[in-house]
């Protein structure tokens, strides 16, 4: 494998996540978890757990998991607009400069950004190197594909996550972890981060032995409700049914 380029700073950081779990702890607009309280809940219930980092969406959300847990914190803004036509109406991942430096202004040691062709287009190396140049915290550049991958790393960003592959018109979906695109990053001497439809222990042990320096997991620990619908259609029949 191929040496990564050396980060300026945050070394001690990635030191304490390597081959460990981070968890996300966020809820969508309307989502019995949404509230504050809420994700404060989920951000307690990960650090008791053993996760040894927190990803949480917006500064509000900062500020809940930096009041609640000394963990790390990645930290994302999501964004949603009429204006731009993403696959399947998902929202954009801290696509501006502005809020990248809020969520480090915050308190985020790390910031996701995303780095994929369906946002930037063309200036998607553009806007890395614009998020490097405003915040000195380390930066976790999200993508869909390895070509986004490679292109984020060579703007600056000191993280690759596979978090948008399979959600965006350039990743077709698919059922599991884009492990493929974990190794492809990995052996090309890119710090990897395995996110995305990680919903086993199995699935996790599997990403770091693919090259990711650490996992992430959301849904699969912190939503009931897609946990319960799961478990709904394999049953079949539903509420209704008899």
């Amino acid at each position: 494998m191929s040496a990564a380029t050396p980060i300026q700073g945050g070394g001690d950081l990635l030191r304490q996540l390597e081959a460990r779990l981070v968890v996300s702890c966020q809820a969508p607009p309307g989502h019995p978890l949404a509230e504050a309280s809420s994700i404060a809940a989920l951000c307690r219930c990960a650090d008791q757990g053993g996760a040894s980092g927190l990803r949480v969406n917006g500064t509000d959300g900062v500020t809940v998991a930096r009041t609640v847990s000394a963990l790390p914190v990645i930290g994302l803004q999501k964004r949603w607009s009429s204006r731009r036509s993403l696959a399947n109406g998902r929202p954009a991942i801290t696509p501006s400069v502005e809020d990248a430096a809020a969520l480090a202004a915050a308190g985020a040691q790390i910031i996701a950004i995303e780095a994929t062709r369906e946002l930037h287009g063309d200036r998607l190396a553009a806007h890395v190197r614009a998020v490097r140049a405003a915040v000195a915290n380390l930066i976790l550049a999200d993508v869909s594909t390895l070509e986004e991958g490679l292109a984020a790393q060579a703007a600056g960003a000191d993280l690759v996550g596979t978090t948008l592959s399979g959600y965006t018109a350039d990743s077709p979906p698919r059922p599991g972890p884009d492990l493929a695109l974990v190794e492809a990053l990995a052996t090309r001497g890119v710090r990897t981060v395995a996110e995305g439809r990680i919903s086993t222990p199995g699935q996790g042990r599997a990403a770091l032995d693919a090259g990711a320096l650490f996992i992430v997991v959301g849904g699969a620990i912190t939503d009931p409700r897609a946990r319960t619908a799961l478990f709904a259609a394999a049953l079949g029949a539903g509420r209704d049914g008899g």
